[in-house]
């Protein structure tokens, strides 16, 4: 494994990936510095990076528009 890459267990669906659609899903992957976010369906493409800090403001976000 190559520096800073992830084994398969690293990464993790959300509990609402379930069901008819559960192909559609991103996994994320919590990294020393980042939180990684990639396609389920394509685990070897590319990956999108982002602070900590940045991955909390996006969840309370998403918590907050919950209706």
């Amino acid at each position: 494994m190559t520096r800073g890459a992830l084994a398969a267990r690293d990464w993790f669906k959300s509990s609402y990936s379930s069901g008819e659609h559960d192909s559609d899903c991103v996994e994320v992957a919590v990294a020393p510095g980042a939180v990684r976010v990639r396609d389920s369906k394509v685990a070897d493409g590319p990956q999108l990076a982002v602070s900590p800090v940045a991955w909390a403001g996006f969840v309370a976000r998403v918590i907050d528009s919950r209706p």
